[in-house]
């Protein structure tokens, strides 16, 4: 299983937020920064309509309930990580760089958008395939190895998240490794 060079994308930008109107726009980004901050247990419709200045019963105006809030987390974070593969080289290391960066720098929000089913019949049409187009690129169009690559980024990504490596471990030089693994 080997994956080489990225090709020219096919899968064409967009910005998914375009949908919401401005005031959801304004929810979405004060719950971001809320479970930035503090984690998804502090993420409570209550607590953010304090963080907001309003009234519990006034976000349900704009969204049905929390996993409808939640969705359009794990949406905003699924285009960042489209954004940041897309602006990555052309190469597996790159995009493994990439990929820990963004995760390592949103830990919170990573960890929403993966520690679940993902929502695939609620996200905007060909949001999931966009993220995903850079390492299928990569890897010549091959799912499976584009799977096993992503399955090594996220696995190391959420290992390093809950400190499960000791403290003198060269991630590194661990990442590397796998990345070359996979380019083989």
């Amino acid at each position: 299983m080997a994956c080489g060079r990225r090709k020219a994308s096919s899968v064409p930008e967009r910005s998914t937020t375009d949908r919401l109107t401005p005031r959801k726009r304004e929810i979405v980004t004060e719950a971001r920064a809320l479970l930035e901050e503090h984690g998804a247990a502090a993420l409570t419709m209550r607590a953010l309509a304090d963080r907001l200045g309003i009234k519990a019963p006034s976000l349900y105006k704009h969204f049905p309930d929390k996993a409808a809030l939640e969705l359009e987390l794990v949406v905003l974070s699924l285009e960042e990580t489209a954004e940041a593969l897309e602006a990555a080289s052309d190469s597996l290391p790159s995009l493994m760089n990439a990929y820990r960066t963004y995760a390592l720098a949103h830990p919170h929000l990573y960890r929403l958008n993966t520690e679940r089913s993902l929502p695939r019949g609620d996200l905007p049409e060909g949001l999931e395939a966009r993220a995903a187009a850079p390492l299928v690129r990569v890897c010549g169009g091959d799912m499976n190895a584009a799977r096993a690559a992503w399955a090594f980024a996220h696995g190391m990504v959420i290992l390093q998240l809950n400190g499960r490596f000791p403290d003198d471990a060269d991630l590194s030089a661990a990442w590397e490794t796998g990345a070359d693994a996979f380019e083989g």
